[in-house]
């Protein structure tokens, strides 16, 4: 049986991720921790005379979190702009991981039409080293601009 090479595991570490607000690229230097996922939307489909519920797939909702050291002046000012003239930037993100010690190489996907769902105004902490913004988001596509490699070698072979 085939295994991945400790080498090969993509650190979690290595890499970066920018915004794209109102085309124009900022890089999010303080990220801590970025996760998207598809959250794929089922129905049952009950049918008379079969014991068992069959699911259908309905559609996809897409959503995602990122933790940022606190003080990226970014996220205060996309929500001046809709508190000013109601109007939400358009915002893309572009995430890359880039280990370079693994043979597996780069990923780079792009996330479209970005929602941010929370946004902190202003925040205080006695009891932490350094603040953390948690800002959860919706988003309405996405596109692999590059994906990794395959291994250049698997264990047990």
């Amino acid at each position: 049986m085939a295994y991945l090479l400790a080498n090969d595991g993509v650190s979690g570490k290595a890499g970066s991720a920018f915004m794209v607000k109102n085309g124009r690229n900022i890089e999010l230097f303080g990220i801590k921790k970025f996760e998207s996922n598809a959250e794929i939307q089922t129905a049952d489909f009950p049918v008379v005379g079969a014991l068992v519920d069959q699911t259908k797939v309905k559609g996809i909702k897409y959503s995602g979190t990122m933790t940022l050291y606190y003080g990226t002046p970014e996220f205060l000012e996309i929500l001046s702009e809709y508190k000013r003239n109601g109007r939400f930037p358009e915002i893309n993100l572009q995430v890359t991981n880039d280990d370079k010690g693994s043979t597996v190489g780069k990923q780079t996907v792009a996330i479209y039409g970005v929602t941010l769902s929370k946004i902190p105004i202003a925040m205080l902490d006695d009891s932490a080293d350094y603040l953390q913004e948690e800002i959860p988001f919706t988003f309405t596509d996405y596109e692999p601009l590059r994906t990794f490699n395959a291994p250049a070698q698997l264990g047990g072979k």
